[in-house]
C-alpha cells in the first residue's frame, strides 16, 4: 500500500518568517491558500492508495475529508517532526508500506512530479529523499515502510535525513526537481512565483492582492 501523508501546521501558526512582510492574518490566509491549492493537486494523483492528513486545523481537516482522506487529528503540535512520525506510525498500523510525506506549501509541484516519486520506489528497507532549492531542507521523504528512521524536518534537515537512511542501510535514492524543490519560507520565495502560476489558483489569487 502506497500512500502521502501531509502534516499541516494551524493556519495561524504558518509563515512566521514572512512576518516582517505580511500581518497574522495575512500569513494564515496564505497558508489557506497553499492548503486548498496544494489539496486539489493531490486529488489529481494516480496510482495512490490512500492519503492521509494530520494536523489540528480545522479547514485542513474538514477539507480532507470532503477529498475523502483519512484525517489523524492532533491535539496538539510540539513540531513537524513529532507530528509526522506519530502519524507514520498510524499509518504502518493501516498497511502502510511506503509513505511520502509532502507539505502544502509547495505551490508548483504538479502531480506528475510526486507520481514519479512513487515510481523509484525500491523494496524496503529503502527512502527517497527530494532537498530544498538551497540543498539543506527536505520537501520530499518517501520512507519504505513508513517508520523506517526518524525525521528532522527543521534547520540541515536534509543532511540528518540521508544519515538515518545510510545508518540504519536503507536503499537511498537523491531526486531533484525544481518544483518540489521550492517551498515558500521567505520572501524571495514568493517572488520566485512570478509568472509560473495558474492564474486562477488559490495562492495566485493571494498573491494578486498582496503585492510581494
Amino acid at each position: 500500500m502506497k500512500a502521502i501523508l501531509i502534516p499541516i501546521k494551524s493556519f495561524a501558526e504558518s509563515k512566521k518568517r514572512l512576518a516582517p512582510h505580511y500581518s497574522a492574518p495575512n500569513r494564515a490566509a496564505l497558508a489557506a491558500a497553499l492548503c486548498e491549492d496544494f489539496f486539489a493537486r493531490i486529488a489529481q494523483l494516480r496510482g495512490i492508495d490512500g492519503v492521509f492528513v494530520v494536523s489540528q486545523e480545522p479547514r485542513a481537516l474538514e477539507a480532507a475529508k470532503i477529498h475523502g482522506w483519512e484525517t489523524i487529528v492532533e491535539t496538539e503540535q510540539i513540531s513537524e517532526s513529532h507530528s509526522v512520525d506519530a502519524a507514520s506510525h498510524y499509518c504502518a498500523t493501516r498497511g502502510v508500506r511506503a509513505l511520502l510525506r509532502l507539505p502544502i506549501d509547495l505551490p508548483l509541484a504538479e502531480p506528475r512530479d510526486i507520481e514519479a516519486i512513487f515510481a523509484e520506489h525500491q523494496e524496503p528497507p529503502s527512502a527517497v529523499l527530494i532537498p530544498s532549492r538551497d540543498g539543506t531542507g527536505t520537501n520530499a521523504l518517501l520512507r519504505s515502510p513508513p517508520t523506517l528512521f526518524p525525521s528532522h524536518f527543521g534547520p540541515n534537515s536534509f543532511a540528518l535525513h540521508l544519515e538515518e537512511a545510510e545508518t540504519c542501510g536503507a536503499l537511498v535514492k537523491i531526486m531533484r526537481n525544481p518544483r518540489i524543490e521550492l517551498d515558500i519560507d521567505e520572501i524571495g520565495d514568493l517572488r520566485a512565483l512570478d509568472g509560473r502560476l495558474d492564474a486562477a489558483s488559490p495562492i495566485a489569487r493571494w498573491l494578486a492582492r498582496h503585492r510581494v
